[in-house]
């Protein structure tokens, strides 16, 4: 596929080299393989002589030994005197593969020797003998392994004829390793341009861990060097460049249109520019033989100007290994804008996608929602709907940071789950603290309501003007704000699937909102000739009301930091636990105090009445908010205790 890419490109010299190795390697494997086949054959004539190992031959060849000897035991003759063995019909198609292999490289090299080599495939018929090899009769085995002294063409001739043209090649083809790439026909004026693009390369290479891929050759041909890197295994994922002087031409093709994009983007900041992404085709390329091709040029000043453009693209490629994938797990659990933003920054911030794919990818991630929080999230849902935009994001460059520092420094992979798992907790509970903060708003407007109340009754024992309409509606309005800020905080903790203490505390402030509403109704209807002696205590409830709700803020508030480590604000919610317990204590001792006065018959039924009710909404209030704070430090105690 990587050949065909680069052929299609027209920049077929830069592969001779390889293609000439491909092909000695073939003549390797292909002279085992018809050895073999000998070797059946006399197998099948005779199954009592001593067997024939294949075994140091297959390995040098890069064959499987087992499957060569099995086909060998497993060869004898049918009736009809034709020979069968196991996987006889593979044999035959490798051997036509590994031909072709050696046929394409001289080809290359030698256009005249190759056609003349394929055009005595054909007089030869080895396409239809080879390819339908079930069977096979002994004389036709001679026919194609042996060498007639006649000068009677065969398939060994042919291997023959075409291993001698490619050690010919091969001798013109001279090598030289440049900081890891494989170079041919070099002038001594190519090395730093080689050599700042494998420097950009080998520092960010070993990101790819175990994959395959990044290897790089290089060819002079004429003005023009050329680097090619074939980047992974995937079909078409090549890179050629051509550098003329300080020019530098980029020519990428990509299975992906996203991945192209992505690629240019990566080098947005060098000053490259791009052509636009064609769609093009090339018949076994792909699924429908579809890639994309751009082509970047850079005209630098200077040949340091070029160099530090050529290393920045070599450090690039390491980062296009398997990124569709990345990308998919990604977008399991973000949105697929997220997705390539996190992907972005992991390149920018040579961090990588590699490492996050051999640890599991999704399952990676799976596993932590299922162990940490499998009643919160559920399988598939976008972690920026439960933890927030930013949040997510934040969580999943964490989670490419710890996977990356696990293989690099051979740390144990079930600490890196740990620590995924663990960061994933906090998150949740960042999750809970800014419900929190809801909470601290609803304890906000209750001590509205109260502060008006207390307003009130101090202008009562100060002898000034009331609006007592005023503070009827005021309250209504808040208790109208606070219930739709109840309705929308329950609906989010049961979406969340939150902690349950959450709702409680949303409960309790909620109820208290709800008694100073009514103790504000009932303020405003009392008579305002009440004596002193009867307003001293409603004031002191009115003013016990407004430390409550303000030690139900400080709680909440001091509560949401814990999730983030902060010790000290642990003690600041569990003090503020204990101030709403002595304030409620001392707004009962209030209430009694005005439950005497009425009792003494000192206050007509009407004032009687009016009193009483007002004491009660508010001591009521400062009982909510002492029930809240049982449950806030039991929400404190478990933040501890995680």
């Amino acid at each position: 596929m990587k050949t065909r890419i680069i052929e299609h490109l027209g920049q077929a010299d830069v592969l001779l080299p390889s293609l000439v190795a491909e092909g000695l390697a073939a003549n390797d494997r292909i002279k085992v393989r018809m050895s073999a086949l000998q070797a059946a054959c006399e197998h099948a004539r005779d199954p009592q002589r001593p067997r024939t190992d294949f075994a140091a031959e297959c390995r040098a060849a890069g064959l499987n030994a087992a499957a060569m000897q099995r086909l060998i035991d497993g060869a004898q003759f049918a009736a009809d005197g034709r020979m069968t063995a196991p996987d006889l019909g593979e044999l035959g198609n490798a051997m036509l593969a590994d031909l072709r292999a050696m046929i394409a490289a001289v080809q290359a090299g030698a256009p005249v020797q190759g056609n003349a080599a394929a055009e005595r495939v054909t007089s030869l018929k080895l396409q239809d003998r080879l390819a339908s090899l079930t069977d096979i009769l002994p004389s036709e085995i001679a026919q194609l392994t042996g060498v007639s002294q006649a000068g009677a063409d065969s398939l060994h001739r042919l291997v023959m004829d075409l291993h001698k043209a490619l050690n010919k090649l091969a001798a013109g083809c001279a090598e030289e390793v440049v900081a890891g790439a494989h170079a041919y026909g070099l002038l001594a004026d190519d090395h730093p341009a080689i050599e700042a693009f494998m420097h950009g390369l080998s520092a960010t290479a070993g990101l790819k861990f175990n994959h395959p891929g990044l290897a790089t050759t290089a060819m002079r041909s004429g003005a023009r060097l050329t680097i090619q890197n074939d980047i992974g295994a995937t079909d078409a994922h090549v890179v050629v460049i051509a550098i003329d002087g300080n020019a530098v031409t980029i020519t990428y093709t990509d299975v992906h249109r996203a991945r192209s994009r992505f690629f240019a983007n990566l080098l947005r900041d060098t000053g490259v520019t791009w052509s636009g992404t064609d769609r093009q085709s090339a018949d076994g390329l792909g699924e429908d033989g579809t890639f994309y091709l751009i082509t970047g040029n850079l005209a630098a000043q200077t040949s340091a100007e070029r160099d530090r453009f050529l290393g920045t693209l070599g450090s690039s490629l390491v980062f296009l290994i398997d990124w569709n994938k990345a990308r998919k797990a990604l977008r399991t659990f973000m949105p697929k804008d997220q997705s390539v933003r996190i992907l972005d920054w992991a390149a920018r911030n040579q961090i990588g996608h590699r490492a996050f794919l051999e640890l599991g990818g999704v399952e990676l991630i799976t596993t932590a929602v299922h162990n940490t929080a499998a009643t919160r999230i559920g399988f598939g849902d976008q972690l920026d709907k439960v933890l927030g935009r930013n949040a997510a994001f934040d969580f999943f460059t964490n989670v490419l940071r710890i996977c990356t520092d696990a293989l690099k420094q051979s740390r144990s992979v079930r600490l890196a789950r740990d620590r995924i798992e663990a960061d994933l907790v906090r998150r949740l509970k960042r999750v809970d603290a800014t419900l929190m903060a809801v909470v601290v708003r609803q304890a906000g407007l209750a001590r509205e309501i109260a502060a008006a109340i207390a307003a009130h009754v101090a202008n009562l024992q100060g002898g000034r003007p009331t609006e007592s309409a005023a503070l009827t509606q005021q309250a209504r309005r808040i208790e109208e704000k606070a219930d739709r800020i109840a309705i929308e905080v329950r609906a989010e903790i049961s979406r969340l699937d939150a902690d349950s203490t959450m709702t409680q505390l949303v409960d309790r402030v909620e109820d208290a909102v709800d008694d100073l509403e009514q103790a504000a109704f009932i303020a405003s209807l009392i008579p305002h000739d009440l004596t002193q002696n009867v307003l001293i205590p409603l004031a002191d409830l009115g003013a016990a009301a407004i430390l409550a709700t303000e030690a139900a803020a400080s709680g909440a508030d001091a509560a949401a930091e814990i999730p983030e480590g902060h010790r000290g604000d642990a003690e600041d919610a569990l003090a503020a636990v204990g101030r709403l317990v002595e304030i409620e204590h001392k707004a009962d001792d209030c209430e009694r105090a005005v439950t005497q006065l009425v009792l003494r018959g000192e206050l007509d039924p009407v004032r009687a009445l009016g009193v009483l009710e007002l004491a009660r909404a508010l001591e009521r209030a400062t009982d909510r908010l002492a029930a809240y704070a049982h449950v806030l430090r039991t929400h404190v105690l478990a933040d501890l205790t995680a």
